[in-house]
């Protein structure tokens, strides 16, 4: 029996990749989960079409699509969150039905989601022995604190049970969701975007951890949209695109990231980025000394201080939580500066309203393009204007002009590639790319000097990053300043003249890019920084770096 097919790019090198991987059951390790003819149906879409799905014991397969390709809803319905409309599951031979995630850990399948569930002020112990049925009336709780110090040091997941969820790096909370369904005898491991917040380190110690825990008989399916990291960790691979299967079993090592990209969004796709050399002109933004207050009314900007020039893009990298959103609200106007200030221009901008701003050519796309970025009830058209209504065509006297308006929006439909049916359709109707789109067109519509980009591209597919990486760079090209603060280091690298990296917010470092491919010495110091080491203790212990 043929255990993996392709039905897309038959005629390609990965044709070869499949036949050379066809081979009797026989020679194959046996099964830890098969899927077959999953279907599963929400109001309006289908999510997954008759999708086949096979997992070796002792494997990381990899499940690549792009956004709504039905990934996350098959790996929902293995999870048991969700329940498929026709099709079966079997797990090590067994035909199952699934009703609840309790019936999907008893199988030994769990499930660790890209935002961790965990409750911040109990001990790693509590948070693992939350909702077991043991112990039931005594703790105990140094017994089981050895129990799970045991088993972290049998799968190389060192973290201190007696330590506070809120004490502990993304990293280690990571581990600690780890060690939570091994904890319950999890067999199968589902990892849905597992370095989404993790420092190049942290993603390496985690990488160990998986090859550790699949040399010791565990399996895990790797959900990711970083196919560097795929083609480095991953045995197989399938593809999803519009929730059916473009690709079943590839081997990870007979296959090509472009070809990947390619079968993901059905097209090719440009992945290296052309970033041409540029000479910066004068200080566009000065952030000089700022200070300022995370939601809890705890510092989360120390002492910041930094400029973007006019025909550069400058980068701010940092794990998540490090004050790299704060920082964009104090400059956009949206959270008070304590102390310091950020200049626009040579006129101060911060602790202002956001309209100053926007009159004073800033541009802002935020991290939350849902709730803060657009309004989703209003149409396309209604979200584009958002920043010009006041003028004209589109503002006339006290009146708009609906039909200036949309005419408006059209155009910018056109020109963004912005698929939707009418600009009349509410943005809530909007896939995340094409949102995206529109809230970059109303931005970018208004010929902005300033551009503060949030996370412009995360949970975004390929195809759709490769149109916001094009839209940044035009930016460049037009004189635009540009600071763009990302989790993703390889973009950040890809796209930055130089980079800022703060930690805890502080800035730990300025380095300037050469290139636009990531370079391990590069990527290491960066790390570093990430976590806490200054760019000058980097240089004594001399690890050269481009800085």
């Amino acid at each position: 029996m043929c255990t993996c097919f392709l039905v897309y790019l038959a005629t390609s090198p990965l044709e070869h990749a499949v036949t050379a991987n066809t081979t009797t059951d026989l020679q194959q390790p046996p099964l830890a989960v098969e899927m077959r003819g999953i279907v599963k149906r929400f109001p309006g879409v289908l999510a997954n079409d008759h999708v086949n799905f096979e997992l070796r014991a002792g494997e990381i397969h990899a499940l690549l699509g792009e956004n709504g390709a039905g990934k996350s809803t098959l790996m929902n319905i293995l999870a048991g969150l969700y329940k498929q409309d026709a099709g079966t599951i079997k797990v090590k031979g067994k035909t199952l039905e699934f009703s609840s995630p309790r019936d999907a850990i008893k199988a030994g399948i769990g499930m660790v989601h890209q935002h961790f569930m965990l409750v911040p002020s109990q001990t790693v112990t509590e948070n693992i022995l939350l909702g077991l049925d043991e112990p039931r009336f005594l703790m105990r709780l140094q017994e089981y604190d050895k129990k799970i110090a045991d088993l972290g040091d049998k799968y190389g997941l060192k973290v201190d049970p007696r330590t506070k969820i809120w004490q502990l790096s993304v990293g280690e909370q990571q581990r600690v969701e780890l060690l939570k369904m091994l904890y319950r005898g999890a067999d199968v491991l589902v990892m849905d975007e597992p370095t989404a917040v993790l420092a190049p380190q942290e993603i390496e110690g985690l990488f160990e951890t998986l090859h550790s825990m699949v040399a010791q008989g565990k399996s895990v399916i790797f959900i990711s949209h970083k196919l560097n990291e795929v083609a480095s960790i991953a045995d197989r691979v399938s593809v999803l695109r519009r929730g059916k299967v473009t690709a079943s079993g590839v081997p990870a090592k007979g296959v090509s990231r472009q070809e990947l990209a390619s079968m993901m969004v059905g097209r090719e796709v440009a992945l290296a980025v052309d970033k041409k050399p540029k000479t910066p002109g004068e200080i566009i933004l000065d952030v000089k000394d700022v200070h300022a207050e995370n939601d809890k009314g705890l510092p989360c900007l120390r002492g910041l201080s930094l400029h973007v020039r006019a025909g550069e893009i400058v980068g701010i990298a940092g794990v998540a939580g490090n004050g790299q959103v704060e920082l964009s609200q104090v400059i956009a106007g949206l959270r008070p500066c304590k102390k310091g200030q950020a200049l626009l221009n040579g006129k101060k901008v911060s602790n202002r309203d956001t309209r100053y701003g926007i009159e004073h050519g800033m541009s802002y796309v935020p991290e939350d393009r849902t709730h803060v970025g657009s309004s989703p009830n209003l149409s396309v058209t209604d979200n584009v204007i958002m920043k010009n209504y006041r003028k004209p065509p589109i503002s006339k006297g006290s009146m708009l002009d609906m039909s200036a308006a949309t005419k408006f929006a059209q155009e910018l439909k056109e020109a963004y590639d912005i698929i939707v049916p009418t600009v009349n359709t509410p943005v809530r109707l909007l896939s995340g790319g094409n949102l995206q789109r529109v809230i970059l067109a109303r931005e970018i519509s208004g010929h902005p000097n300033f551009m503060v980009a949030v996370q412009p591209t995360r949970g975004l597919d390929v195809g759709a990053i490769e149109g916001v990486h094009r839209l940044l760079l035009t930016q460049r090209e037009a004189d635009a300043a540009v600071l763009l603060i990302s989790e993703e280091l390889e973009e950040l690298i890809a796209l930055s003249d130089r980079i800022y990296v703060i930690y805890e917010g502080r800035m730990m470092g300025e380095i300037k890019v050469e290139g636009a491919e990531p370079d391990k010495t590069l990527m290491d110091a960066i790390g570093l920084m990430m976590t806490g080491t200054p760019l000058e203790q980097i240089h004594m212990e001399g690890a050269p770096t481009h800085g």
